[in-house]
């Protein structure tokens, strides 16, 4: 069974998106060889990708574009793109998934035996959230303090008690976390 892991990078004052759409210039605050080496390695480890509409729109719009080993990873690796406004996807190796997702992500994860990762996508992220169906969650808080933006699961949601698995400090000042679900409490 395949295990579902939401990577992502958030501020220190909670956002993982800036003001506007694909505000992520402060993520450049941790990028380096060893992020990268780490996301390598966690695209080595995964059966698929999964992504909200928005997120794909802009990882499609860039990655095929991109050269070395993280594009390549990138778009060699199966994945499935949640959106009900969408009516297809075309970059490579992608499906369209346009309903229940929660039930769609259910199937993948007994469909493999690797990792099912969701990168950004807020509001896929929140839905598969309130389901329970994320075995995992990493997050690198970047050392910057935003001020306002996009909280990375909103605020519709209840508590979820969860179990630290890891830290690991980077060069760069970010922190990687990784949390098991524990359950509301």
């Amino acid at each position: 069974m395949s295990r579902l892991v939401m990577w992502n990078l958030i501020t220190l004052d909670g956002f993982f998106e800036g003001s506007s759409t694909w505000d992520l210039d402060w993520h450049e605050l941790v990028w380096g060889e060893e992020l990268e080496s780490i996301s390598i390695e966690q695209l080595r480890s995964a059966d698929r990708l999964l992504f909200g509409r928005v997120t794909y729109e802009g990882m499609a719009a860039y990655w095929p574009s991109v050269e070395g080993e993280v594009a390549a990873l990138m778009n060699d690796i199966p994945k499935f793109v949640f959106s009900r406004t969408l009516r297809q996807v075309a970059w490579e190796n992608a499906s369209l998934v346009s309903d229940d997702a929660a039930g769609a992500v259910s199937r993948l994860k007994l469909a493999g035996d690797g990792q099912s990762l969701v990168f950004g996508s807020g509001d896929l992220s929140a839905t598969l959230t309130r389901y329970g169906l994320f075995d995992e969650y990493r997050v690198v808080v970047v050392p910057v303090v935003l001020g306002s933006g996009r909280t990375l699961f909103g605020r519709e949601l209840e508590r979820l008690h969860l179990r630290l698995l890891e830290s690991r400090s980077l060069a760069s000042g970010g922190v990687i976390l990784r949390y098991l679900p524990e359950g509301p409490r």
